[in-house]
C-alpha cells in the first residue's frame, strides 16, 4: 500500500500496489453465499480485475475511486458491496446511484434487481422524460435503491412532498467524467449539500480528469484510488479496422459490409439525429433489419429500440453517441463507426460496445478524404495503427445503382416523417397556448364573478 497526501482536501488517496490474485473467486474477494449465487446465475464465471480490486475496499467501507476502460465490469463492482451491506443493515432509501443518461439509469437498476432478487432489494428509477407523478409514487414506496439522472433527482428533492435523502448508506456517481461533460456539476453540488455527509461514496470514471478530481476532492473521504486502465485503451480481444474510400460512395460500403456481415449484430454510430434516422430507413429499403437510437426519441422509444436490439429481434442498432456510453448489451458482434467521432475517448467508448466481457469483437471505421487526420489522432491516442479492412473496390461499387435507389427512396420517406414531426409540434404548441387562453379567461371570470359578490 502506498499513500499519497491531498493538501487541498486534507484526505489520503491510497493507491493499489498489491493485487488480489487473478484466480480469486467472488467468494474470495468476500461477496456473501447468496450474492455469488445470482452472480452465476447472471452468468459472471468470475471477478473481472476493477471488481477484484475495488470490491474488499467497499466492504470494509471505505470510499472508492475507481478508473477502468468501458466494459470492464463496473457495475457488479458497486452493486454487490451495496446489496451486501443492505442486507446486513436493512434501511429504506439506501443508495443513490447517478448516471449520465437515462439509458444507461435502466441498465444499472437493471443490474441491481438481478444480483439483488434474492434478497429482496427494491429499485426505483427517476429520470427525465417520464411521467414525474409515476416516478413520485414509486419513491413512496421506500425502495432501497435509486438510480437517477441528477437533474431529475434535483427536481424531486425540491418538489416530492415528504422525499428527502436523510436515510441515505450509499452514494455512487457512475461514468463520472461524462455527468461532469454533461454539465451535471452544478446539480451534484446542490444534491451534495442535502444529503448525509456521513456516508460511503464511491466514484467511478472512465478518466481522472480535472473536473473529476474536484469532485473527488469535495465529495470522497479518505478514498481508496483503482486505476485498472490508466491510459485511453481498447481491449485486447477487439479487433480494429478502417476501410478508406472517397465520400460519395459511403452509403455503398456500408450496404456492402452489412451484407457481408449478415446475420451479426452490429451497432452503426453516426453524427446526428438526421444522418441516424437516413440511415436506419435506407437499411430498411435494402432489407436489413435495422432500428434507430437517438436523443429526439421519447424515452419509452429509446428503450423499445434497446430492448429489440437486446432481444435479436433487430440485428442492426443505428445510433448517435446517446448508445456509446456505459450500455452493455450482450454479444455486439461488430461496431460500425460510419462518421469517426471529433473526439478520440468517444471512439474509446463507442467500440467499447463491443468485445465485452471476454468475448471477441470488431470495430470498423469509415475513412473519407475528410477524416484522416481524426483517424491518425485516434491511432495516436490507443497506441496502435489500424489494419484495412478488406473489400474488393469492384465488388463494392456494383452495388451503387441499388443504393442510389434506395437513397432517393430514404430521402423521401424522411421528409415526410420531418414533415409530420413539424405539424404534430404545431398542433401541440397550438393546444398549449388554447389551453393557457382558457385558463386565462377562468381566472378573468372568477375575478369578475368575486368582486360583483363582493358589491353585493
Amino acid at each position: 500500500m502506498s499513500s499519497n497526501s491531498d493538501s487541498e482536501s486534507n484526505t489520503n488517496t491510497d493507491t493499489l500496489v498489491q493485487k488480489t490474485p487473478s484466480t480469486a473467486t467472488f467468494k474470495d474477494i468476500g461477496v456473501m453465499e447468496q450474492l455469488c449465487e445470482a452472480c452465476e446465475k447472471l452468468g459472471f464465471k468470475a471477478p473481472t480485475e476493477i471488481q477484484r480490486e475495488s470490491i474488499p475496499w467497499s466492504l470494509s467501507g471505505r470510499d472508492i475511486i475507481g478508473l477502468a476502460q468501458t466494459g470492464s465490469g463496473k457495475t457488479a463492482a458497486f452493486a454487490l458491496p451495496i446489496l451486501q451491506a443492505l442486507w446486513n443493515n436493512p434501511s429504506p432509501l439506501f443508495a443513490c446511484i447517478m448516471a449520465p443518461t437515462r439509458e444507461l439509469a435502466y441498465q444499472i437498476s437493471e443490474t441491481f434487481e438481478a444480483l439483488g432478487s434474492g434478497i429482496g432489494a427494491k429499485c426505483a428509477v427517476v429520470v427525465g422524460g417520464m411521467d414525474l407523478i409515476s416516478q413520485q409514487i414509486a419513491l413512496s414506496k421506500k425502495p432501497h435503491i435509486i438510480v437517477c439522472t441528477p437533474g431529475r433527482l434535483q427536481d424531486h428533492l425540491e418538489n416530492t412532498k415528504g422525499f428527502s435523502l436523510r436515510t441515505l448508506k450509499y452514494l455512487v456517481m457512475d461514468e463520472a467524467d461524462r455527468l461532469l461533460d454533461m454539465d451535471f456539476g452544478p446539480k451534484i453540488d446542490q444534491i451534495l449539500k442535502v444529503i448525509p455527509r456521513e456516508r460511503t461514496t464511491f466514484l467511478f470514471s472512465a478518466t481522472m480528469t480535472t473536473k473529476v478530481a474536484k469532485l473527488q476532492r469535495a465529495s470522497l473521504t479518505d478514498p481508496v484510488k483503482i486505476e485498472v486502465s490508466a491510459k485511453y485503451s481498447t481491449v485486447d480481444k477487439l479487433l480494429q479496422y478502417y476501410m478508406f474510400f472517397p465520400f460519395k460512395h459511403k452509403d455503398c460500403y456500408l450496404i456492402w459490409l452489412m451484407n457481408e456481415m449478415a446475420g451479426h449484430s452490429a451497432i452503426v454510430f453516426a453524427r446526428t439525429c438526421n444522418e441516424v434516422l437516413r440511415i436506419g430507413l435506407l437499411l430498411r429499403s435494402l432489407g436489413i433489419d435495422a432500428i434507430p437510437l437517438h436523443g429526439q426519441l421519447s424515452m419509452d422509444k429509446r428503450l423499445g429500440a434497446l430492448n429489440k436490439f437486446k432481444s435479436g429481434a433487430r440485428k442492426v442498432l443505428v445510433a448517435t453517441d446517446v448508445a456509446s456510453r456505459g450500455l452493455d448489451i450482450p454479444a455486439v458482434d461488430l461496431v460500425v463507426n460510419y462518421d469517426i467521432p471529433s473526439f478520440s475517448k468517444d471512439y474509446i467508448h463507442r467500440v467499447g460496445r463491443t468485445a465485452r466481457a471476454g468475448r471477441s469483437g470488431k470495430a470498423i471505421s469509415f475513412v473519407t478524404q475528410y477524416d484522416v487526420e481524426l483517424l491518425q489522432r485516434i491511432e495516436q491516442v490507443i497506441g496502435k495503427k489500424l489494419d484495412e479492412f478488406p473489400g474488393e473496390k469492384d465488388a463494392i461499387l456494383l452495388l451503387q445503382e441499388r443504393v442510389n435507389e434506395a437513397q432517393r427512396l430514404a430521402m423521401i420517406e424522411l421528409k415526410e416523417l420531418q414533415s409530420k414531426q413539424k405539424k404534430g409540434k404545431k398542433r401541440a404548441r397550438e393546444n398549449a397556448d388554447r389551453q393557457m387562453s382558457l385558463n386565462e379567461a377562468k381566472k378573468i371570470s372568477k375575478g369578475g364573478k368575486k368582486k360583483t359578490g363582493a358589491r353585493r
